[in-house]
């Protein structure tokens, strides 16, 4: 098995072997746009009736257009029904992420004396609203529930609505309800795909319309998302998992294997490359691959390699670290963790990530569930220009000024020549004579 994984020497790729391997699942959402036209159409003039057809269709659950949100009996059960360790490690997780949260919080408004006289500053408000979508086609994920609602909540949204597909029997993950509560949120609807970016763009008869939404989720999501861009604020990129894991020769090939099966087992339509300067680290992580995969589930281990057989997996040797790098910041990684003895040397290379681990004792499985920064992270590149879904995503800057008599007329006199060079008549008069009679001054 292990001859089917990729594996590539950097130096040998051409630049057609590059672009190949910086290629996504989401890369060309083209023939997802498509199928998801018609989905948003039927939405946005059927509302709840579309969101129980679709449901049916693309989930196999049966949820009637008066079932679509969670009730407070469907919260109770779930935290009956749901085993007391995972409550603890919910309730764990939510700690650590509400203090880095409230740790990065910007202050309420600052002021400065720019100039005597010219006051300058920001003030930061919370979002009115938004809608959290927590993906469920792979899997439940309450994770993600703690970690878009509860970094809304700290920063002040007063609105937060979860969106989420049913399970067969048309109930919500137990575990996310239980989440949900204990990020604060009491509006649960049983609705995904692109289906729910439609009800939270244009809004139901249930579902009110939210100004943003976050989260990642599946191509379908994505592309709803793109389509749906003039109706609401869709946020950071996030779609399928991926990761790059750079491994130097200080470490072992073994436990860059062991990491590098993390984000691949999200699905067959993830991304996971280890990237490391050292033949025997790329050796014997090729050699463990297959023995983890006999401590995993038969879905997972399709995952995977599914993953490292195609061109979004696998291994690849670098003749040294720069050449490495050079790969990882054209790649834009969603998680990147760096395997070494001394991990930090690497942090002044890195340009483009959406998180970086540092260390051995740092495997992604901590920070997608545990440590406190939101593991939603721009995928597709988006790395570039993207950053982490933060409490940022849920607050505005406003500036505020104020110029004083003593700093008016130098201002003014710089102000008018900008106004009358680009030709705006009413700028400059604003700040001719005109003003000075209408102040009496």
């Amino acid at each position: 098995m292990t001859s089917h994984i990729n594996y590539l020497v950097l130096s040998d790729s051409t630049a057609a072997d590059r672009a190949t391997l910086l290629r996504r699942t989401e890369s060309d959402l083209k023939p997802f746009i498509e199928k998801v036209k018609p989905i948003i159409d039927a939405v946005r003039t059927e509302g709840d009736r579309a969101l129980s057809r679709f449901t049916e269709k693309f989930d196999g659950a049966l949820v009637e257009e008066s079932a679509i949100a969670a009730t407070p009996e469907d919260f109770d059960r779930a935290h009956r029904e749901l085993e007391a360790d995972v409550r603890e490690a919910i309730v764990f997780a939510a700690s650590n992420i509400r203090k880095f949260h409230e740790l990065q919080k910007p202050e309420a408004s600052w002021s400065a004396e720019t100039r005597p006289g010219l006051h300058a500053g920001d003030r930061t408000t919370p979002i009115a609203s938004v809608a959290c979508y927590i993906p469920r086609g792979k899997g439940s994920f309450p994770s993600s529930v703690l970690m878009t609602c509860i970094p809304a909540s700290v920063a002040g949204v007063e609105d937060i609505c979860i969106v989420t597909p049913p399970g067969p029997d048309g109930r919500i993950d137990a575990a996310s309800l239980v989440a949900a509560r204990a990020a604060g949120v009491s509006k649960v609807y049983k609705v995904g795909g692109a289906q729910a970016i439609a009800a939270v763009a244009y809004g139901t008869k249930t579902i009110s319309r939210y100004v943003k939404v976050v989260g990642p989720g599946s191509p379908w999501v994505v592309a709803a998302k793109r389509l749906l861009a003039d109706q609401i604020d869709t946020g950071t990129p996030a779609g399928p998992s991926e990761a790059i894991i750079f491994a130097d020769e200080t470490t072992d090939g073994r436990l860059a294997a062991l990491d590098l099966l993390i984000e691949a087992e999200h699905g067959d339509d993830s991304s996971a490359f280890i990237v490391t300067t050292s033949r025997d680290v790329a050796d014997a992580a090729l050699a463990a691959i297959p023995t983890y995969w006999h401590r995993m589930s038969a879905q997972r281990v399709n995952f995977t390699k599914a993953v490292l057989i195609s061109s979004r997996g696998g291994i690849l040797l670098a003749k040294d670290a720069a050449e490495a790098m050079a790969f990882i910041n054209d790649y834009a990684p969603e998680h990147l963790q760096i395997l070494s003895k001394e991990p930090r040397k690497y942090l002044p290379m890195i340009k483009n990530a959406g998180e970086i681990l540092l260390g051995e004792h740092t495997p992604s499985t901590l920070g997608n569930f545990v440590l406190g920064p939101s593991h939603v992270l721009p995928t597709s590149g988006w790395a570039k220009t993207f950053s982490a879904l933060s409490v940022h995503d849920f607050m505005k800057r406003t500036s505020v000024v104020e110029v004083t008599a003593l700093a008016y007329p130098e201002l003014a006199r710089h102000a008018a020549v900008i106004a009358r060079y680009e030709g705006f008549d009413a700028h400059a008069n604003a700040v001719s004579d005109l003003r000075k009679k209408l102040l009496g001054n």
